[in-house]
């Protein structure tokens, strides 16, 4: 029996409803390599939303986000029409049709009659019951819900609702699907609003009650939003943007749902009736009016955030991604309330919900505020099976970035692992697009401002000391890379006994680029795997590296296909894993790539400083020379005392002992991250090219 991947590839996916959010729907899944039918109640219509399609991939090309070729290849996968006879074989239908009950029950009752049993039905409602939908549908088993944020080609963000009804199997091949079709998907519970317009729309909702009840002006609104929020739009200029009738639907419908507090204020209605966009000129006024607007967004944002909890619709990790990923908020509502203390949380709620009979405060706010302890937020998820613990970063928001608190709870997962006498084998992975990519930056830019080194020490020799612990495990520790490893990810991948890689693992060292040098391992275990030159090139350039280089120079021990990753569930992938690793050869294997030809010469022990020095030796071949220019002007670029250390470090990686090299390591760290280049580089990094002064 095909499982739902292969089916997914095979028999493609059909998206009901061409309008923006259906012709995005279907971008996205050609964009990952399934057929879509695009089908609307017109040809025209159909047509129109592919042209939508086209419009944004050609603007991609522009960006160089896709080349032609790859465009060409995406519109070849979608299909339009206007006749449900066309989708009656396909895996799965999603439907985004107007947010109408009628509407969408007439249309599945239709598709029931025409799709295979076996075709699984999905709503990209925001607001109506999934599982009335679901037993409307005529297959409440094989129904639920994909609700996708706009832009869907772009928002990484999608919440998967199983109804009542679901069964297992459909679930997890929601899951499967979102996992394919690369979203950082949340898991919500099947009620109105699901977790982030839940507290998004009221958020929304507020902002306007405060202008009519002349507690601030648009501007002042805006400003305030923008800095506690820490957002690009404020919530004047997001409705702008996205449809103020689009705010009031949804208001409407929370507030049918939940009572008074989530009904649209008057204001909102009167927008909407008026048809102007929102004003957003004026001043910013300062004082108690910013103070007062700060208390009422936090307030409206932290009750209902609890409320989620409380009432079992989302965990706190999901709520907070559902803000970072699909908002794009600075933080999520209990990152925030972890900032202002839980005490103080609770002040803003109890205040807030003084002014709403039909609020409470939460009890789990309560309770935890009782305590003086903050949240707790995990981000590793980990699972046993048949002697295999499977140990998963899930900080997709974050590209699965290393902090304190992610290394800690990192050390508490490997340790409850290592002490569990059934497992005998521990993977580690990463949910998302990343592995890990490297050290959270923020982390180090503020350790700096706050002149506190001893932070990044603590935390580097802490981090050092569980690489370690997983190098020298009992059991067999394997790392499985399917994206990026970059930086403190690629050291911890280094550390694990065997790397197993997929068709997406991404290797590089970019620390010289932002004025440092790997700290955790990375200038002596690089060069014991894969020979000091080519350690040399990755360090001192940051280059990246693909699968097949990363098998070629013998950096990955073995491998997973592009089908085994598309097909394998979480506990299956990680047996894979496990397998693979216990079968594997550390050494490389194919031809060196050019760059790794080019660099045995440039990097040999020879010709390093004068490489350095920018007089790199004449290379006859072609080819060769190519890449030898290109890697000097890569290295113009680079921090002048990164590179001085790292060469040094990289020299003593000879040494008989791995301690005595990762002691080195930290013995240059405060040197490091004293200079003037560690902090343009840090604080510059994502911003703009940073200028170093060798200092």
């Amino acid at each position: 029996m095909k499982n739902f991947s292969e089916v997914l590839f095979a028999q493609g996916v059909a998206v009901i409803g061409a309008g923006n959010m259906g012709a995005g729907i279907a971008q996205k899944i050609a964009q990952e390599g399934i057929p879509v039918f695009l089908c609307d109640r017109s040809q025209e219509l159909a047509d129109l939303g592919k042209e939508k399609i086209a419009a944004l991939l050609r603007e991609a090309v522009d960006r160089k986000i896709f080349d032609s070729s790859a465009v060409e290849k995406i519109l070849a996968r979608i299909k339009v029409t206007q006749d449900f006879q066309d989708v009656k074989d396909v895996a799965l239908v999603i439907e985004a049709v107007f947010e109408d009950q009628t509407i969408k029950a007439k249309l599945f009752a239709d598709l029931d009659k025409i799709c295979q049993p076996a075709t699984i039905f999905a709503t990209n409602t925001s607001s109506l019951s999934v599982e009335e939908l679901g037993r409307l549908s005529g297959r409440p088993d094989r129904f639920g819900g994909l609700h996708f944020f706009y832009h869907p080609a772009k928002n990484k963000l999608l919440e998967v609702i199983a109804a009542g009804d679901t069964s297992a199997m459909t679930e997890k091949s929601l899951w499967d699907f979102a996992r394919i079709v690369k979203k950082i998907a949340i898991k919500t519970a099947d009620r109105s609003g699901f977790a982030v317009n839940r507290f998004f729309v009221p958020w929304l909702n507020e902002a306007v009650r405060l202008l009519d009840e002349g507690v601030a002006g648009v501007a002042t609104i805006e400003a305030v939003a923008r800095e506690t929020f820490k957002i690009g739009m404020g919530p004047f200029e997001l409705m702008n943007v996205t449809g103020i009738p689009v705010a009031l639907h949804a208001a409407t419908s929370l507030g049918k749902a939940f009572g008074r507090f989530y009904e649209p204020s008057h204001r909102l209605a009167e927008q909407v009736r008026s048809g102007l966009l929102w004003s957003l000129k004026g001043d910013v006024e300062e004082g108690k009016k910013t103070a007062a607007v700060r208390e009422r967004l936090l307030g409206c944002v932290f009750q209902v955030a609890a409320s989620l909890v409380d009432e079992g619709v989302s965990t706190r990790e999901d709520t907070d991604r559902g803000a970072t990923v699909g908002l794009r908020w600075g933080e999520g509502p209990f990152q925030m309330m972890n900032g202002v203390g839980t005490a103080g949380a609770l002040a803003l709620v109890e205040k807030f919900c003084a002014r709403y009979d039909d609020l409470s405060v939460p009890s789990s706010l309560k309770a935890l505020a009782s305590t003086d302890s903050g949240w707790t937020l995990s981000y590793l998820d980990m699972t046993v099976d048949d002697g295999v613990a499977r140990i998963a970063f899930n900080r997709p928001e974050a590209m699965n970035a290393l902090n304190p608190r992610v290394a800690a709870e990192l050390k508490r997962r490997f340790e409850e692992a290592e002490r569990d006498p059934q497992v005998k084998t521990i993977v580690f992975e990463g949910i998302g697009k990343a592995f890990v990519a490297g050290a959270d930056i923020r982390f180090f830019v503020e350790a700096l401002d706050a002149k506190d080194f001893s932070r990044i020490l603590q935390f580097t020799k802490e981090g050092q000391d569980l690489f370690k612990n997983i190098a020298c495990s009992s059991k067999l520790t394997v790392a499985f890379v399917n994206g990026i490893a970059y930086g403190g990810g690629a050291e911890l991948a280094l550390a694990c006994q065997k790397l197993v890689i997929g068709p997406a693992a991404q290797f590089a060292f970019p620390e010289t680029g932002i004025g440092i040098y790997p700290g955790l391992g990375g200038t002596q275990r690089l060069p014991r795997k894969i020979s000091k030159e080519l350690a040399r090139h990755l360090i001192f350039t940051g280059q990246s590296v693909g699968a097949a280089d990363a098998i070629a120079i013998g950096l990955a021990d073995a491998s997973l296909c592009q089908q085994e990753c598309q097909a394998l569930d979480d506990k299956a992938r990680a047996q894979a894993c496990a397998e693979a690793a216990r079968n594997s050869k550390s050494e490389a294997a194919g031809t060196l790539p050019v760059w790794a030809r080019a660099a045995r010469l440039l990097f040999s022990d020879e010709n390093v400083e004068s490489t350095l020095s920018g007089q790199a030796p004449a290379l006859s071949d072609s080819a060769l020379q190519g890449s030898a220019d290109r890697t000097l002007k890569i290295l113009y670029h680079k921090a002048p005392v990164a590179l001085r250390i790292a060469a040094r470090l990289i020299n003593d990686s000879s040494r008989p002992s791995l301690d005595e090299g990762l002691d080195m390591e930290l013995s240059f760290l405060q040197e490091i991250f004293a200079t003037e280049d560690a902090y343009e580089g840090l604080s510059s990094m994502g911003k703009r090219r940073p200028v170093y002064k060798g200092r």
